[in-house]
């Protein structure tokens, strides 16, 4: 695959950016892509390595050999066909995915992995320009109608399979406009929307109804969790007017951090915080907008989510921005020889930590402190991981600055209410109880409902989300007609 010789003659380059001082200016997605002369040579990288673990590596098994090989010879066109059998949503998985390909890459085992992702990403966007992705509308219609409950990437991934099946398809979204928490919690700067946009209009071509704004069930009384649905329908109205139902919302309830003063103003959940910029991007009017200008915050929360905190805060013109991880600072470089082909421990850092950030790592918060019921600072102490627990560190207790903080611990569970309104049955974790095996896969406990995703699953990544989608869409379509030929 590729170019024998490859990896041998050519170095691993990556996508580029511009300066922070400009893309700090604005929201716009600022990644400078590879050119085709560019993915060409990291195709050529791709090595003849016999058992392509990066295929595993990726969780909706991407052929990845096949296309580097495409790419490497300039036969574009067949690549994206090569892509797009295995995941609906390129665009989105070649932005926004960390690329557990590239960790299980054999190249990565004592070299720089096979640029996999900066190659997708040239694949589909050639695609787009020149014209190849269009819709694929079914031929015969079964007649059957399908409710889909999130417009996320396995809402829109199982829509796109079951719509080209000939299904009837209906997606149901509370908020007003497509893509989940694609749309409102990934900062437009990380990936423009008009992508989601492109694809809301190919699968609009295909068949596929959306329906913004409209509320399945009901939200628990003070939630925090965004929703500007105007129409409420009840999980029993859905049933009775569709012959399947597929749960495929978020995992959009945040974890909390119950400490001394959190009821103060100022402390907010990131899912409170992000929506809020992504409305406003998109020509969206607020009363009032959370905001960071002129603030010193601070990210509870080492992950992606705190990282998109962090760098929004660094576009309203925050003072300072300090984010916090409670877990040790990681290796720069993982052990490769101890965890190839898996994903790595080691210290990630993102285009938005490069903006400017302070990262603060072995922290945990204490106590959150106020003044006239406003919170102006943090206190912290230094922690230890020893025998699987945390231990605080002696005489290490100090208090930081805060006018506003940020809450981006992850995710525990789907909105409660609304598995309850379906009565679909709970694993330990609060997500929709159901298996993945291929027979009855996906199923609940309810009759005709399905769940996939993050509602399934839990907290997860989007290519996740994405091979949910395909594979429930394929266990829908095997209860409806018996049998199917949509791909697992």
């Amino acid at each position: 695959m590729g170019k024998v010789t490859g990896f041998l003659e050519f170095e691993r380059l990556e996508e580029g950016y511009p300066p922070a001082e400009q893309r700090l200016k604005n929201y716009k997605e600022f990644v400078i892509g590879l050119t085709p002369e560019e993915a060409k040579i990291q195709g050529a990288r791709c090595m003849d390595c016999g058992i392509p673990f990066c295929n595993n590596g990726c969780p909706v098994n991407n052929i990845i050999p096949d296309f580097n090989d495409l790419v490497y010879q300039g036969d574009w066109k067949n690549a994206i066909t090569v892509l797009h059998s295995t995941n609906n949503f390129p665009e989105f998985t070649g932005r926004i995915c960390p690329a557990p390909c590239e960790a299980a890459c054999t190249l990565n085992v004592n070299d720089d992995a096979v640029g996999i992702k900066s190659i997708e990403h040239a694949i589909i966007d050639r695609a787009w320009a020149e014209g190849w992705v269009v819709p694929q509308p079914a031929i015969i219609k079964t007649g059957k109608k399908i409710a889909i409950v999130g417009s996320g990437p396995a809402g829109l991934a199982a829509a796109q399979q079951l719509a080209r099946a000939g299904h009837e398809v209906t997606v149901f979204e509370k908020n007003d406009a497509v893509g989940g928490l694609m749309r409102f919690g990934i900062p437009d700067f990380k990936m423009d929307k008009s992508h989601i946009d492109l694809r809301v209009k190919q699968m609009e071509a295909e068949g596929v109804v959306f329906r913004t704004n409209t509320l399945i069930g009901e939200m628990p009384k003070g939630s925090k969790v965004t929703n500007w649905a105007t129409t409420t329908i009840s999980p029993e109205q859905l049933k009775k007017d569709f012959d399947a139902v597929l749960l495929s919302g978020g995992a959009e309830q945040s974890r909390d951090l119950p400490v001394p003063g959190r009821e103060l103003d100022g402390i907010h959940f990131a899912m409170e915080f992000l929506p809020q910029q992504n409305k406003i991007n998109r020509g969206g009017k607020l009363k009032d907008q959370l905001r960071a200008d002129g603030k010193h915050v601070i990210v509870i929360g080492g992950g992606d989510t705190g990282s998109d905190c962090v760098g929004t805060s660094n576009r309203h013109g925050a003072v300072s921005v300090i984010q916090f991880e409670v877990m040790p600072r990681p290796p720069v470089e993982e052990n490769r020889p101890l965890t190839w082909p898996y994903w790595p421990l080691k210290l990630r850092t993102s285009s938005s930590h490069e903006e400017g950030c302070e990262r603060e790592f072995a922290i945990s918060t204490k106590e959150f402190i106020g003044e006239n019921g406003k919170v102006t600072g943090v206190k912290t102490v230094r922690v230890e991981f020893k025998d699987g627990k945390f231990s605080e560190v002696p005489g290490t207790e100090q208090v930081l600055k805060a006018d506003l903080v940020l809450l981006a611990m992850g995710f525990v569970s789907p909105v409660e209410t609304i598995l309850a309104g379906f009565g679909v049955d709970k694993d330990a974790r609060g997500n929709a109880k159901a298996t993945t095996e291929d027979d009855g896969g996906y199923r609940t406990n309810v009759d005709k409902v399905f769940a996939a995703g993050d509602m399934r699953r839990g907290q997860s990544l989007v290519v996740w989300a994405i091979r949910e989608g395909r594979q429930a869409a394929r266990a829908v379509d095997q209860y409806l007609m018996g049998a199917t030929t949509l791909p697992r």
